[in-house]
């Protein structure tokens, strides 16, 4: 068995976790296991894992981008919104589409593992045009619940804004 303070890069047994006193076990947890999972993912910034959780993509001082809960296989996203503003709402809802693809991906998922989808439209006007992008981009044998609703966003020229929950 590992002595306190002794380091490993490699996961350790059941039989090694039990024979180690709690402070050593919480620096492995806390330290080695992190960089050995980041060094997974590619490098993706993430924060976390020790609780279960894993943090993605979490630069924005307000959320992390994509939450995971190790237990359940559940992935939380954070609402996705495009990068550009000047987009119609067809092309808004292509490129939050397209981010929603990316960030599933990421954590070895994709969308028809999606279990609910939130979308906010700045005027139900774009309703229609907004589902039309959505039928050709969901996948139609595991098509999520969800709900569109018309709302105040946070730039005005933000026309379509979508949150995924998925299953790994």
């Amino acid at each position: 068995p590992l002595q306190q303070g002794q380091r490993t890069d490699t996961p350790l047994s059941k039989y090694q976790r039990r024979a180690l006193p709690r402070t050593t076990m919480s620096a492995i947890f806390r330290n080695i296991l992190p960089k050995i999972k980041a060094k997974a993912l590619g490098g993706i910034q993430m924060r976390g894992f020790a609780s279960g959780i894993t943090r993605l993509n979490t630069e924005h001082p307000n959320m992390s981008q994509t939450v995971v809960h190790e237990a359940t296989g559940t992935i939380y996203l954070a609402g996705q919104v495009p990068n550009d503003f000047k987009l119609d709402a067809q092309g808004q809802a292509k490129e939050v589409l397209a981010k929603i693809d990316t960030l599933l991906a990421e954590v070895g998922s994709d969308k028809s593992k999606m279990l609910s989808a939130q979308v906010w439209l700045k005027t139900m006007d774009d309703f229609a045009a907004v589902n039309e992008i959505w039928q050709g981009w969901v996948d139609p044998n595991n098509k999520p619940c969800r709900a569109a609703v018309e709302a105040n966003m946070a730039h005005p020229d933000i026309l379509v804004e979508v949150m995924v929950i998925a299953a790994k």
